[in-house]
């Protein structure tokens, strides 16, 4: 019996934090902390990857859309994130992970959110633009195209390496 398993059940799991496994009576998902991806959208008039890169790292505040905030609670320690510049360059143009998880936003004068510490980990061989994401039919469906707005959102690891392989 092969250990393959179909792309399409091997994706949701992992895309659900679940990792398939054989057992002597069968295969079983079982829990397993995965590595999750994401993409925050930044201005870069305000703070770019130049200026992340010069810092070290970054607390990344002032999320004020509930859906984004409950993205960044989400995000582990060691997470991947792609940087993505908004405004006129509207470009992912790094890569950084998760160095602290969700605490209380202390930039927010009243209301319940939350804040995670990023650090960059390099700079993408090349930029990948919105326009070259929106032409490739297995992007269509990502957050990034479908909700424009949204400045914190998830990747499935097969989107995320999709962008990366964009970027050589």
């Amino acid at each position: 019996m092969s250990n393959a398993v179909a792309p399409s059940l091997r994706e949701a799991c992992e895309h659900h934090g679940f990792l398939q496994v054989a057992s002597p009576r069968g295969r079983r998902l079982q829990s397993k902390a995965m590595k999750h991806f994401w993409l925050v959208k930044q201005e870069p008039s305000d703070y770019s990857w130049a200026d992340f890169v010069a810092d070290g790292s970054t607390s990344w505040t002032g999320v004020r859309n509930f859906a984004a905030r409950n993205n960044l609670r989400r995000m582990s320690k060691g997470d991947e994130v792609l940087f993505y510049h908004s405004g006129e360059d509207k470009a992912v143009v790094g890569i950084a992970k998760v160095a602290r998880t969700a605490y209380r936003d202390t930039t927010a004068k009243e209301g319940d959110w939350s804040a995670v510490d990023l650090a960059p980990i390099k700079r993408l061989p090349k930029p990948v633009t919105l326009g070259q994401i929106k032409a490739k039919r297995d992007l269509k469906e990502i957050a990034l195209v479908r909700q424009s707005r949204l400045s914190v959102m998830p990747l499935a690891a097969k989107e995320f390496n999709f962008i990366l392989r964009m970027a050589r």
